[in-house]
């Protein structure tokens, strides 16, 4: 093959990125002729096509889905080899990519402001999923660190506990169950509980709090997000089991009330993680460094920050911003 330039390997990304030529065009910052220019001298390099017309949108050949993998590690590369160059005159510069599950993401802005304050030239890309799907991410290597509760079995991992991860019940205001103290967790079952869907780390913690009680768990309504127990929670419609830390806002607004039920709030660990014997960028080496070393007192401080206006019921639940 003849060589390619990165801009040409560039367009080739964008346009299998968004199956469009106009699409890759914005993504660039350049003119429509101008990628179009950049795949048909691509493919007399290559010497085959790598594209294909499907209706309004554009596909990779086989030929071009082979060339798109090389291109997008021989892209990655160069980024790095920049990053590493900057990291050798003392500047921490590039793309932190990270991936965290759904009830991490309430805990990441926070410390990617405070990580990113003095480091201008840090970009982020930051992506949230279901549990399976952040492993996925980090198993094809899409992102160089995760956020989740238990590292996977799938693959080794090289995991670091940065913080704790309480748990508890909540309801709506006017809920019968917040004029009760240390509730039985089989008293739940006549409420409607709502929990995550299998596979999540909120939805392992609430299975494992009823075994070890040796109460039978009966789940009411099985939501694949968070946001959706929350809102069902607070329309009255059940009782629902979340993360504390995603819950602080609802909680401050008087939406969601936290229930004193017997053996919660419980904890488990926080893991920042990267694939195992695998070479990360220094950037995200900084920021696993960072979340280690300071994870757990941004988590408090943000705790303090949201409880401070109206004490958010802390003496009656016993929660604890060390949580």
């Amino acid at each position: 093959m003849y060589p390619a330039s990165f801009k040409q390997l560039q367009a080739l990304v964008q346009v299998a990125r968004h199956q469009s030529v106009s699409r890759a065009a914005e993504a660039m910052h350049v003119t429509q002729p101008a990628v179009s220019l950049h795949l048909k001298l691509l493919e007399e390099a290559a010497g085959t096509p790598l594209t294909r017309r499907q209706g309004r949108n554009i596909q990779m050949t086989s030929a071009g889905e082979l060339l798109v993998g090389y291109a997008e590690r021989i892209l990655k590369l160069w980024e790095e080899a920049g990053d590493e160059i900057a990291a050798f005159k003392g500047v921490t510069s590039g793309t932190l990519r990270i991936g965290a599950v759904m009830t991490a993401e309430h805990l990441l802005p926070a410390m990617l402001v405070r990580f990113t304050t003095g480091r201008p030239h840090v970009r982020i890309r930051l992506q949230v999923g279901s549990r399976p799907e952040v492993i996925g991410m980090l198993s094809r290597d899409e992102i160089d660190l995760a956020i989740m509760g238990t590292p996977p079995r799938e693959f080794p991992t090289s995991a670091s506990r940065f913080a704790r991860h309480p748990m508890a019940f909540y309801a709506a205001p006017g809920h019968p169950l917040l004029k009760a103290r240390a509730i039985a967790l089989p008293e739940l079952a006549e409420h409607n509980l709502l929990v995550r869907e299998r596979g999540s780390g909120t939805r392992a913690a609430v299975e494992k709090l009823y075994q070890d009680a040796g109460a039978p768990l009966s789940i009411g309504s099985e939501l694949s997000s968070n946001e959706a127990i929350k809102q069902m929670t607070a329309a009255g419609l059940g009782v629902g089991f979340l993360s504390v830390h995603a819950c602080t806002l609802e909680v401050r607004s008087r939406l969601l009330m936290p229930l004193d039920v017997a053996g919660t709030p419980v904890s488990a660990d926080w893991h920042v993680m990267h694939k195992a014997g695998h070479a990360i960028p220094t950037v995200a080496a900084a920021f696993h460094e960072f979340i280690v070393e300071h994870g757990q007192q941004v988590i408090h401080d943000e705790l303090e920050r949201e409880r401070r206006p109206g004490g958010a019921r802390r003496r009656a639940t016993g929660l604890s911003s060390k949580a």
